[in-house]
């Protein structure tokens, strides 16, 4: 009995799509898995005193913001890349929801650091890390 096998052609990614790729998802590591760990990190550092939440959610955006912006930036870099003008009209929603939730995240996030109230700080908190979570799930689902 023979078997039929496949020959696999595939190549390694070019050099400009690595570097492309590893920034988008090593920004989106800061960025999200910041939110995450922060969060996580928040009782212990409420055990610690009033200022100590505050401080740390100061050095944070000290990472986390220009880690945003430099998800914008790969984000249309990886768009320009894939030819996002010719892909399918679902491609094209699925990147046009992305970037929605993108903003929707920068903008949850910035009004959490501007809340007065910590009920406020929490709703802001929720809205930006789910839209974030939905980019990320967006991102996923248009690579393909």
């Amino acid at each position: 009995m023979l078997i039929a096998s496949a020959t696999a052609t595939t190549q390694l990614a070019s050099a400009s799509t690595i570097v492309r790729l590893s920034l988008h998802v090593l920004a989106a590591s800061v960025w999200f898995g910041g939110q995450i760990v922060v969060a996580g990190l928040l009782p212990t550092l409420r055990s610690m005193g009033e200022e100590a939440p505050r401080k740390v959610a100061q050095a944070f955006a000290r990472l986390s913001w220009p880690a945003y912006w430099l998800l914008v930036l790969t984000g249309f870099w990886n768009y320009a890349a894939v030819h996002g003008s010719s892909q399918s009209s679902s491609w094209n929603a699925a990147f046009g929801a992305k970037m929605l939730c993108v903003v929707v995240a920068g903008v949850g996030a910035f009004l959490h650091t501007r809340a007065k109230t910590p009920r406020l700080r929490g709703i802001f908190a929720g809205v930006g890390t789910l839209a974030t979570l939905l980019a990320m799930i967006l991102g996923i689902a248009i690579a393909g």
